[in-house]
């Protein structure tokens, strides 16, 4: 278990910095390979990669804050605590993904969120740290990244009122 305490071990060995969704992250690996908006069924402003990859590590004392991508994001655990994905879908549906490895209790190594899903995620043991992959396709840009304060999800999800509470920024910060 990757404890809290062990935070700064981690971010060091894996050069993690922090971002504005909440957590540490750090690219990976990303394709040469680009694409256009012609090629796809989104309009991006301009090309992108096929694919990125981070890391990205979460603590129990932090969250993952509601937010939105024009792709598709692959999920994968790696170790420590179990992490919560809260997601609301285009169809304004909730969604809780647990990934981790305890598959008796309805875990999953690796799962997938919809592009245009609204999401967040949570360490669900306290005192903990969760280290994940994601992989974004086509790739991840700043661009294509939407944050939300909770008045703004509140007007349209006013059904999930406690997780955007609980997952949405009151205000968003300056980066």
């Amino acid at each position: 278990m990757v404890k809290i305490s062990e935070l700064d071990y981690w971010t060091s060995k894996l050069g993690l910095i922090p971002h504005p969704e909440g957590g540490y992250y750090k690219r990976t690996f990303e394709s040469e390979e680009q694409v256009s908006d012609v090629e796809l069924s989104v309009q991006y402003e301009g090309r992108r990669k096929l694919y990125t990859s981070i890391y990205f590590l979460l603590t129990s004392n932090d969250i993952s804050h509601l937010h939105r991508l024009k792709s598709d994001e692959l999920w994968y655990y790696h170790g420590g605590s179990s992490l919560t994905i809260h997601v609301i879908h285009e169809n304004g549906e909730y969604e809780e993904i647990q990934l981790g490895m305890d598959l008796e209790k309805g875990e999953v190594p690796q799962a997938l969120v919809p592009k245009n899903s609204i999401f967040g995620s949570s360490v669900k043991e306290e005192g903990t740290c969760s280290l994940v992959g994601c992989m974004v396709s086509p790739g991840f840009d700043f661009q294509d990244f939407e944050l939300f304060t909770q008045a703004e999800l509140l007007q349209t999800y006013p059904q999930h009122r406690e997780i955007i509470m609980k997952m949405a920024y009151k205000e968003i910060p300056e980066f």
